[in-house]
Order: C-alpha cells, then sequence, then structure tokens
C-alpha cells in the first residue's frame, strides 16, 4: 500500500510537470510596428507572422523603453530598466545589478530547463553574462551588435564565431539562420521536459546585411527607406515559420506558450527627419518617432502572444496599456509559478485581461524614460527629461519640451494640447514623481568581476568605461581611429593576490601591434607603468590587488605624450 502511494504521488508530480507549458519568446531587434504585413504596411511581405497574427491573442498598446539594452532589462527581471541598474546601451551602464533576479531565474528555479539564443546586451563578463543570469543553455555574441567591439574579432553576419555556454565555437551560415537552429537544437534536446527559450535576435539591428535574395524583392522601390533591412525582416519571418512547422511536427505547439515581440521602435524601416518626426519615407503605421524617441513609435511595438491549450488563439485584439515589465509576472501566473519577494517586480501580470477580465486590471498609467537622452548627452539622467507618462487617453511627453496628446484621437500626436489642457498636464506630471522615487537610487554603478573563477581571464572593453557623459570607444570604426580618451571600469576584485593585466588597443585575435611610447594604469590606489617595446602585441603588467569594489584606468601613450586608453584589457587571477 505504501508503495502504491508513493507511486501515485510520483505519478501525479509526473503528470503536472508533463502538462506545464513551454514558452518561447522571440524578440527581433529595432524592428518597429509597422515593419509587419499585418500591421498594414503595404510593401514588405511577413506571412508566417502574418499567420500567427490571426491565429493569436495580440496587445496592441504595448510598449518598451526607446532602445536595446533597457528594454532587455526589463523583459528579464520584469522592473523598470533604471532599477536594475541596465538603462544604456554602452558606458558601462548595460549591466543589472548583481542582486536582480531574471525570469530565468525563475523558470530554473522551478524545473525548466532555460535556454538564451542570440543577442544578450546585458554584460559581457561575469557576473552578467546570460549563463550567470540564470540561462544554463547559452549561444549568444557579445555586445549590443554583431560586429561591436566586444564582439568576437571578424564577425560580420555570416559564418561568425559566437559563445557557446562560456567557449568560442565558429558558426556556419547567416546569424538568423543560426540562432533559429540553435534554439530549435534546444527545443528538440529538451521537448521531454519543460522548457524555457528565449530567442533573441540581432536582426534587423544595423548594419544592415543580409543573403541578397531576401533583398532583392525590396530593391529600387523609392518607397522603401532600405531594402536589406526588409530584407532581414523577411529572413525573420521564413524563420519563424520553420520554428512553428517544428512545434507541430514536435506536437509540442498546443501546450507551448509562443510569443513574438520587438524591443523598440524601427530603425530603418522608414527615413525620419531626425528622431521624432512622422516618417517621409516608409511606413511607421501611422506614428511619430522611431527608435531613440519617447514617442510612439518609438516605444510602441507588437506583442503576439499564441498558446492553444491555454485558450490564446482566434485572433483577438486587447488595446489596454501593457508593457514590458508585466512579461515576467504574466509568465509566471500562466505557468502556475508563485513569484517570490526576490523579484519585486514593477510589472503586473496580463492575465486577467487575456482571460477577459478588464474590471480586474489594476493599472492606470504607466511611465517610461530614455535614461540620459539621444547620446548621452544627459548623464547621470535628469529628473523628468526624455519620458512620457502614459495613461488609455493621454500621452504626457517631456522631450525637447512639453506636449500633450489625446492619443486615441490623434495617434500621429500632432495637436499639442498642452496649453489647453493644463489641468491634465499638472495630473499627468504628478503621476511621474513616483517613479522617480523608486528609479534614481539606483542609478549607480554596476561592477565587472575579476578573479571570479567562472570568467578568468576576463577581457574589459571599452564600450563599459563608465563616461561622465556620451558614449565611450563603442565599435571598430571609432576605436580604430586610436581616439584620445579613456575612461574607468567599476570592477570588483573578488579575491585578493597576484594579477596579470595586459593593455591592447585591439583585441588578442586581432594580433595588432600596440600603437604607443609607454603604457600607465591605476587599479585599486596602485598606479604602475611600462614603456612600450615596438612591435608589442600587449603591455604586461603583474601585481597584488586587494578584495573589493574599485576602478581601473589605462593610458596608452605616443611619442608626442597624448593618450588614449587600451580600449581592450584583458584581467588574469594568478594565484
Amino acid at each position: 500500500m505504501k508503495f502504491a502511494l508513493c507511486f501515485l504521488i510520483a505519478l501525479c508530480a509526473a503528470v503536472a510537470h508533463a502538462e506545464r507549458p513551454n514558452v518561447i519568446l522571440v524578440m527581433t531587434d529595432d524592428q518597429g510596428y509597422g515593419d509587419l504585413g499585418c500591421h498594414g504596411n503595404p510593401i514588405l511581405k511577413t506571412p508566417n507572422l502574418d499567420q500567427m497574427h490571426s491565429e493569436s491573442v495580440r496587445f496592441t498598446d504595448f510598449h518598451v523603453s526607446p532602445f536595446c539594452t533597457p528594454t532587455r532589462a526589463a523583459l528579464m527581471t520584469g522592473n523598470y530598466p533604471g532599477r536594475t541598474g541596465a538603462y544604456r546601451t554602452s558606458s558601462g551602464r548595460t549591466m543589472m545589478h548583481p542582486d536582480e533576479k531574471t525570469v530565468a531565474h525563475l523558470f530554473s528555479e522551478n524545473g525548466y530547463a532555460t535556454g538564451m539564443v542570440g543577442k544578450w546586451h546585458l554584460g559581457d563578463n561575469a557576473p552578467h553574462r546570460p549563463q550567470d543570469r540564470g540561462f544554463q543553455d547559452v549561444v549568444w555574441h557579445r555586445c549590443g551588435g554583431i560586429g561591436q567591439a566586444s564582439d568576437y574579432w571578424g564577425n560580420d553576419y555570416f559564418d561568425d564565431t559566437y559563445e557557446r555556454n562560456g567557449g568560442f565555437e565558429k558558426f556556419e551560415g547567416y546569424c538568423t539562420d543560426v540562432w533559429f537552429r540553435e534554439g530549435m537544437r534546444f527545443v528538440e534536446e529538451n521537448k521531454e521536459e519543460p522548457f524555457f527559450l528565449y530567442l533573441a535576435l540581432n536582426a534587423p539591428h544595423g548594419p544592415y546585411r543580409v543573403p541578397p535574395e531576401w533583398a532583392e524583392p525590396y530593391q529600387n522601390n523609392k518607397e522603401v527607406a532600405n531594402a536589406n533591412f526588409y530584407g532581414m525582416v523577411a529572413n525573420i519571418d521564413h524563420n519563424m515559420g520553420r520554428l512553428r512547422r517544428q512545434l507541430e511536427e514536435l506536437e509540442l505547439a498546443e501546450n507551448t506558450i509562443l510569443i513574438f515581440m520587438t524591443d523598440n521602435g524601427t530603425a530603418g524601416g522608414a527615413k525620419f527627419e531626425g528622431l521624432t518626426s512622422l516618417p517621409t519615407v516608409g511606413y511607421n503605421a501611422g506614428m511619430r518617432g522611431k527608435k531613440s524617441s519617447v514617442y510612439e513609435g518609438g516605444i510602441r511595438v507588437p506583442f503576439f502572444i499564441h498558446w492553444p491549450k491555454g485558450g490564446l488563439v482566434g485572433g483577438k485584439d486587447i488595446d489596454t496599456l501593457a508593457a514590458h515589465i508585466d512579461v515576467l509576472p504574466t509568465l509566471a501566473e500562466l505557468c502556475g509559478i508563485s513569484v517570490s519577494e526576490d523579484y519585486e517586480s514593477d510589472g503586473i501580470s496580463l492575465k486577467p485581461l487575456l482571460e477577459g477580465k478588464e474590471d480586474s486590471w489594476k493599472r492606470e498609467h504607466l511611465v517610461e524614460q530614455y535614461l540620459g537622452g539621444a547620446y548621452a548627452k544627459v548623464l547621470p539622467p535628469k529628473r523628468d527629461e526624455y519620458s512620457v507618462v502614459m495613461t488609455e487617453q493621454w500621452r504626457y511627453v517631456n522631450s525637447d519640451g512639453e506636449g500633450l496628446y489625446e492619443i486615441e484621437k490623434d495617434p500621429g500626436q500632432q495637436n499639442n494640447l498642452i496649453e489647453k489642457q493644463p489641468e491634465v498636464a499638472n495630473r499627468l506630471r504628478a503621476l511621474y514623481e513616483p517613479f522617480w522615487e523608486k528609479v534614481s537610487p539606483r542609478l549607480t554603478p554596476v561592477h565587472i568581476d575579476l578573479g571570479n573563477s567562472a570568467d578568468n581571464p576576463t577581457v574589459l572593453c571599452s564600450q563599459d568605461w563608465y563616461m561622465p557623459t556620451g558614449n565611450p570607444p563603442w565599435n571598430f570604426g571609432s576605436i580604430s581611429k586610436m581616439p584620445k580618451v579613456t575612461g574607468p571600469w567599476m570592477v570588483d576584485v573578488k579575491q585578493a593576490g597576484r594579477y596579470k593585466i595586459t593593455l591592447r588597443q585591439f583585441p588578442i585575435e586581432a594580433d595588432k601591434p600596440v600603437v604607443a611610447t609607454s603604457a600607465k594604469l591605476e587599479i585599486a590606489g596602485k598606479t604602475a607603468d611600462s614603456k612600450v617595446e615596438p612591435g608589442s602585441k600587449g603591455v604586461v603588467f603583474k601585481m597584488e590587488l586587494p578584495t573589493g569594489k574599485t576602478e581601473l584606468n589605462t593610458w596608452l601613450f605616443d611619442e608626442k605624450g597624448k593618450a588614449g586608453g587600451a580600449y581592450f584589457t584583458e584581467v588574469e587571477f594568478l594565484d
């Protein structure tokens, strides 16, 4: 009898385990709301995404951050990006505070296999990599785009070298094809257990490169802003079809929550005058603004969710205000996972809306802020600047002047009512204050580990210099010019002992000599100097370091005594 009882308990647990839904979250990069056929684009063909749109529940008023990193931080944690610490795309502000727990932690702690494929953009060094943040199986490229400074030297979207679970590996094919292939491999390998897959594409982020057959239908069309951009979207659409066919063939589609979304407004789907105009060429679904804008065109994006077993089918629209911070609590509730106080999500579950229970919906407004503004001109971020307070009826925008728009009547945000509706403007201004009180104390430096056994040696890149304003050298276009600028890395020495620190201007894989006559570094109150031998591939220092948080500064001097930093610096704990 005791054996039968144990068997019954084990059987019930197995059935419950098998019934838990899988989750696949697909997010593209720099694809706007209007960059889909199903959203009215008259030129771009996206048949597979159009089909998913027709079969899914669609949030038509879904908002994210104005650009890459902050959306990813909000998506991973359910928190406002500024609160996580990851609110810029470079300048040492792309990493989340170590106490931020992620959706991957949540699912892995509850028996799910967790996988991350593609673009991470939340830190390249421990303890900030995807494998440090709850993902068990990762294949990813570093930094904010393939070919940017900290990415593997020589990557150009084709036959690249990416990182798999801590080691670099050469892959064949076009980047988007590789990401879907690896995502489908993860699905195949974990089909017998519940899994969570975060498939974060780098396309259609620039540079706009794609096999020519995808761009060819859009060439020589005056209404197309960028044929390669459209070609990249078309290739994504093709791969979405492949993924959905695999789920059907493996009989997983019925109980898999499949989400499609994008990380911000369009970058290349239309042409604009600056960042905040209506498009001058191309289609933007009637909205004003693009990526890096807090107008609708910069932050309103597609969000399709499909789950047949859970009844999320049928092509239903939900026009209630929702956001990236809501994804974690929504997925947790749909999958029957309790969320502990460790997560403290700023978002709220969308489950009542998905079930048609609008009366129990608790949100009255939403705040987004482009912390630091375009080109990081306003660092540290200032209260109010480049922000928007949203309600179902209104948008109060504070971006190069105040604007108030009645969004349903004026979706293009052309009729500024700030002087005609002062009471509304004052009410919305007041709604901003609790947001700033929550976010501003966390706009503090996040540190990179030195001497962490999971990432030793670690390679630091100038994109993570913590600059007082503006962006550091973050791509090889700027680094190749050897700019005479330097900045500190915010680091945390985890083990006291002897370290080897190697200064370079290019990554070791580039096999380039250091162009300098002398070098200097400062860390933990210590300073060291060295001559640079002609033809040297790296300037090596060895020194004892104590534990604790500190700054690492580097200088490489030319024959005229002018200095730029060591854009690449390798730090290795020896003993």
